[in-house]
C-alpha cells in the first residue's frame, strides 16, 4: 500500500494561531480592565469605608462604668456602697454555639432557672457584640472552677464589676431605695442611652431613683486593639468616666432604728421632720424588706413572697399609706374654729356622749360613752371630745372647713424630694359632686370634724403639717436630701430648703391656744397621752387619734380585745418638742393599734428622746 502524505498549510495555520491569540488577548485586556476597575473602586472611591471597616476589625470602642456615687446619712454613716464582686459575662458573637456552652457552664457552677431565663431575655433584646451577664455575686471557688475551664468556653468571660450593696438593708429600704436592671421602656425614656452603654443598672425608687443623675456619674471609652478572636491587646486610648456624687441625707440612721424597736413588730410608719427647715430626720415603714434581694434581679419566687404578703413589706406605708387622721385632725379643726370666727377659746358645748343633727334619730357617738360635760377648746383637744368636734364641724359647714385644712397641705402632696407620695384627700361639697356625683350631707359634715369619713392623710403629710403647728404657720417642703458632693472639687454643697406658701392665720393668740392644750395633752393629768410626759425631760405638744377600719351598729358597743387584730381602730399621734424652740415634729401611725395614746405616742416619745437626750457623738 503506498503512503499518502499530507503537506500542512503554513499560511492558514498562522491566521489560526493570530485568531486565537488576538481573542485571548482581548478576553485577558478586558480582564485586567475589570480587574483595574475594581480596584481602583475599592482602593480609592471607597477607600475611606473599607480602611474604616478594616481598622475596626482590629480596634474596638468599650464602655467603661462610671462609679456610683455614696449614700450617707446626716452623720456619716455609709447607708450604700459599691463592693467588689465578680459575675460571668457572654458574648453572643464569640459563642459557636450558644445551648452547648449554658450546658458546659452549668455543669461548672450553679446557674439557676431564674438566672437561665433572665439571660434568654437578655439575649433577645442585645445586640451580638455586648457582654451579657449570666450570673453575678460569683464565690472564689467558682471563679477558680471558670479559670481553670476557660479554653475550652470562648466568649465566656469572668469580669470584676462593682456591684450596689445596702449594708442596712430592711432599715433603710423606704427611704434610700434600691438600683435594679434597666428594663427596656426605662432605657426608651433616658435622655442619654449612651450614658449607661457600660452599666445595666438603674435607681428605681427613693434616694436611688430621685438623685439618679447625680449618682450614676458620666461614662468613659476607651480604644482597645484586638485579635481575631476579640481579646484585648493593648489599649490605645482613654477617656476616663466621672464618678458619681455622693449623696448626703437628713435620715439620722438611730432615728430609724429606735422607731423601727418602739414598733415591735407591728405594722405602721413613722416620720420625723425639723419644723423650721423641713429635713426629713426619719422615715419608717414597718414591715421592710431587703433592698440588695434587688440589685442583681429577684427571682420570680422571692418576689411573689413579698408582694402577696399579707404584712405588705413593699408597701412605703410613711409616703403611700393613706389613713383617716382622726382626732389628730383636731387642734386643726380647732384653729380653724378660731380663725374663722365661730369660736373663742372660751366657747363651750355641753357633750353627754353623743350629738344628734336637728331632725335626724342617728346619733353619733362620742368615744367616752357617759360624755365629758362642759367643754371649751382646751378641754376638746386635751381629752379629745368628739362632740365638740361635730358642732364645730357643723357650725363651719363643709366648703370653709375644707378649705382652711387644705392651707396646712390637708389633701395635697407636700412635695417631699424623693417623690412616690400620695395626696390624701381633703373632701369637699365640690368633691364629692365632681369624684362620686352626689349630694353632701349634713352627717358627712360632722365625721369629717373628727377626721373620718373620706378624710385620707399620709403620716408624711401628717409630719409636716404638724411641723407647720409647731413654727405657727411656716410651711416647709420635706426633704430626704441634705447635701450632694461635687467629685470634682470634694465638696459638700448643701440643699437650700424650700418654704411653702404659709397658713396665714393671722391672730398670734388663736397659736397659743391650739398649742397650750396640745401642751396639756401630754402634761396633764387629764391629757390622752399623759403615759409619755410623766418623766419627759423635755416639754412636748401632741394629740392622740385612733382611726375606725369598720363601721359598727348604733347600738353596738367596740370592745377592742373582741375584735379580730386586723379589723382594731388604727392608733395615731402627732406632736412636736420641745414647745418652747420646737426642733423635731413627728407623726405615728400603729395599724390596727387601737389606742392613740397607749400605742402610738410611746413611739414617738422614743424618738424624740433618742434625738433631744443624746449625749454620745455622732459616728
Amino acid at each position: 500500500m503506498a503512503l499518502r502524505l499530507t503537506l500542512k498549510d503554513a499560511v492558514q495555520e498562522t491566521y489560526l494561531f493570530r485568531s486565537r491569540a488576538i481573542v485571548a488577548g482581548v478576553f485577558t485586556a478586558l480582564a485586567l480592565l475589570v480587574l483595574v476597575a475594581r480596584l481602583y473602586y475599592l482602593q480609592v472611591v471607597h477607600h475611606t469605608h473599607f480602611t474604616t471597616l478594616s481598622h475596626n476589625n482590629r480596634v474596638a470602642v468599650q464602655p467603661i462604668a462610671p462609679t456610683r456615687g455614696l449614700i450617707y446619712d446626716r452623720n456619716g454613716v455609709i447607708l450604700a456602697e459599691n463592693l467588689p464582686t465578680y459575675s460571668l459575662e457572654l458574648v453572643p458573637e464569640r459563642v459557636d454555639d450558644m445551648e452547648q456552652t449554658l450546658a458546659a457552664v452549668r455543669e461548672l457552677i450553679d446557674v439557676s432557672e431564674s438566672d437561665l431565663a433572665r439571660f434568654q431575655d437578655d439575649l433577645r433584646h442585645a445586640r451580638r457584640f455586648e457582654e451579657i451577664p449570666l450570673r453575678f455575686r460569683l464565690t472564689d471557688e467558682e471563679v477558680a472552677r471558670l479559670a481553670v475551664n476557660r479554653h475550652r468556653l470562648p466568649g465566656v468571660e469572668i469580669k470584676s464589676r462593682l456591684t450596689r450593696n445596702y449594708p442596712l438593708g430592711p432599715l433603710t429600704a423606704h427611704v434610700v431605695g434600691y438600683v435594679g436592671r434597666i428594663n427596656v421602656e426605662e432605657l426608651r425614656n433616658l435622655e442619654d442611652p449612651t450614658n449607661y452603654s457600660a452599666t445595666n443598672r438603674i435607681g428605681k425608687v427613693g434616694v436611688e431613683w430621685s438623685h439618679e443623675t447625680s449618682l450614676h456619674g458620666k461614662v468613659g471609652f476607651e480604644q482597645v486593639e484586638t485579635n481575631a478572636r476579640g481579646r484585648v491587646l493593648r489599649v490605645l486610648e482613654r477617656t476616663a468616666p466621672q464618678p458619681g456624687k455622693n449623696v448626703q441625707l437628713n435620715i439620722d440612721l438611730r432615728l430609724q432604728q429606735a422607731a423601727e424597736a418602739a414598733f415591735a413588730g407591728e405594722r405602721g410608719a413613722l416620720v420625723a421632720v425639723e419644723p423650721r427647715t423641713g429635713a426629713v430626720l426619719a422615715l419608717v415603714s414597718v414591715p421592710s424588706y431587703d433592698t440588695n434581694l434587688f440589685v442583681d434581679g429577684i427571682d420570680v419566687a422571692t418576689y411573689r413572697e413579698l408582694s402577696q404578703s399579707r404584712e405588705q413589706p413593699l408597701f412605703n406605708r410613711a409616703l403611700r399609706g393613706q389613713y383617716p387622721p382622726g382626732s389628730t385632725a383636731k387642734p386643726f379643726v380647732g384653729l380653724a374654729g378660731l380663725e374663722l370666727g365661730d369660736i373663742t377659746p372660751d366657747t363651750k358645748l355641753f357633750c353627754p356622749g353623743h350629738y344628734q343633727l336637728k331632725g335626724d334619730e342617728r346619733r353619733y357617738r362620742d368615744w367616752k360613752k357617759e360624755g365629758h360635760g362642759w367643754v371649751d377648746l382646751n378641754r376638746s383637744i386635751v381629752e379629745s371630745c368628739d362632740v365638740f368636734y361635730y358642732d364645730l364641724a357643723l357650725t363651719l359647714g363643709i366648703d370653709r372647713l375644707s378649705d382652711f385644712m387644705q392651707r396646712f397641705g390637708f389633701g395635697h402632696r407636700t412635695g417631699i424630694d424623693i417623690g412616690g407620695e400620695s395626696s390624701g384627700l381633703m373632701p369637699s361639697r365640690a368633691w364629692k359632686r365632681q369624684a362620686r356625683r352626689e349630694a353632701w350631707f349634713p352627717g358627712e359634715t360632722l365625721i369629717t370634724g373628727i377626721g373620718q369619713g373620706f378624710t385620707l392623710t399620709t403620716p408624711l403629710q401628717l409630719a409636716a403639717n404638724t411641723g407647720a403647728l409647731a413654727v405657727r404657720g411656716q410651711r416647709m417642703q420635706p426633704q430626704v436630701v441634705r447635701a450632694v458632693s461635687d467629685p470634682t472639687d470634694e465638696q459638700w454643697h448643701s440643699v437650700v430648703p424650700k418654704p411653702l406658701p404659709p397658713v396665714g392665720v393671722v391672730h398670734p393668740e388663736h397659736w397659743d391656744s391650739v398649742i397650750e392644750a396640745m401642751r396639756q395633752v401630754v402634761h396633764s393629768p387629764r391629757g390622752t397621752a399623759r403615759r409619755i410626759g410623766y418623766d419627759a425631760q423635755f416639754t412636748i405638744a401632741g394629740k392622740t387619734g385612733t382611726a375606725q377600719v369598720f363601721g359598727i351598729a348604733q347600738d353596738a358597743e367596740y370592745v377592742e380585745e373582741d375584735v379580730a387584730k386586723l379589723l382594731r381602730d388604727h392608733a395615731l399621734f402627732i406632736g412636736f418638742a420641745p414647745v418652747e424652740e420646737p426642733r423635731i415634729a413627728v407623726a405615728v401611725i400603729v395599724e390596727n393599734g387601737g389606742s392613740g395614746g397607749a400605742v402610738a405616742s410611746p413611739v414617738a416619745r422614743r424618738v424624740m428622746d433618742e434625738y433631744l437626750l443624746r449625749k454620745e457623738p455622732a459616728p
